[in-house]
């Protein structure tokens, strides 16, 4: 069975974020296997390439900024890995993964490899 760990960001590397100040209802995109929903007022991030949204209160709550567009993640994640393929529901609409992959943000394993790392807190 899984075992579910805490985990920190290895370096604490800036990602760039954007909220959009639109008036609009928000839009759909496909991403990981599934269409992701961005409402008004969601941030738009881009991760060393991989780009996503994030609920607007989930990113006030996980990430601070430390320049002009750019924030880092200030709270541990904790995640497991997959022992199956399947899918879960987010905040932005379903998101399928692969076994080995890693359930925090439905991330394949190398990527959240090169991120993260076991917070010694656990």
């Amino acid at each position: 069975m899984p075992t579910r760990r805490r985990y920190r960001e290895s370096a604490n590397r800036p990602v760039v974020a954007v909220r959009p100040d639109l008036d609009t209802d928000g839009f759909t995109y496909r991403k990981r296997g599934g269409v992701q929903r961005c409402k008004q007022g969601d941030w738009i991030v881009c991760n060393e390439g991989d780009t996503y949204t994030v609920d607007a209160e989930v990113f006030a709550r996980t990430y601070r900024p430390v320049g002009p567009g750019q924030y880092v993640k200030v709270t541990p994640v904790w995640a497991e890995r997959a022992a199956q393929d399947g899918s879960i529901a987010i905040h932005e609409g379903v998101s399928h993964y692969k076994a080995g992959d890693y359930l925090v943000y439905n991330m394949d394993a190398a990527r959240f490899e090169s991120l993260y790392e076991p917070d010694e807190a656990d």
